[in-house]
This record gives C-alpha cells, sequence and structure tokens, in this order.
C-alpha cells in the first residue's frame, strides 16, 4: 500500500527547482540521506523533469542515478515488479509534466 502512495505522490506534486544550482544540489544531498522515501521521490522527479528539459550536471547526473537506485529499489521489492516497469512508469510520470512545460 506504501508503495502505491508514493507512485500517486511522484505523480502528483510538481514544484519549481531552484535556479542555483549549488542550492539545488545541496537541498537534494538533505533529501536523500533524510531516509524518506518521499522526499528520494521529489529529487528523482524534480531530476527527471531538469534532466529532461535542461540537461544535468555531472554532479547531478550520479545524484539521479543514486536517488533513482533507492526508489526503484524499494519500489520493486514492494510491488513485486520488475526495474524496467518501475523505471517506464516514472519516467511516462515525468514525461507528462515535460509535455505541459
Amino acid at each position: 500500500d506504501e508503495a502505491d502512495k508514493v507512485i500517486k505522490y511522484f505523480d502528483g506534486f510538481f514544484e519549481e527547482i531552484n535556479s542555483n544550482w549549488n542550492k539545488r544540489y545541496r537541498e537534494n544531498i538533505v533529501k536523500i540521506k533524510s531516509g524518506n522515501i518521499y522526499e528520494v521521490a521529489e529529487v528523482v522527479k524534480m531530476l527527471l523533469f531538469r534532466d529532461k528539459t535542461r540537461g544535468l550536471s555531472s554532479g547531478e547526473r550520479k545524484m539521479l542515478t543514486n536517488a533513482k537506485q533507492i526508489l526503484i529499489s524499494e519500489l520493486v521489492i514492494s510491488k513485486n515488479t520488475t526495474q524496467e516497469k518501475i523505471e517506464t512508469l516514472l519516467s511516462d510520470m515525468v514525461d507528462k509534466f515535460v509535455d505541459k512545460a
């Protein structure tokens, strides 16, 4: 049930990304280290969105990889599905926001 809530949260929220790279990076590190799956989902969504619209620096790309690994591994276990299915699901959700931007 919690996995479904995380997916719904991932699909439902959207907020502007801080344009200052350094501040954004520090904020995202804090969210990832918090251990809160909702905050990790927020980081993944924002970085995926930024990657698809503006591109990412190498540091943010590495951060995205790490955060995605955390989020996807939790969802794969919880939903008893494959990594590919979860990645596709998350990517499709972000694409909806990219199309609106």
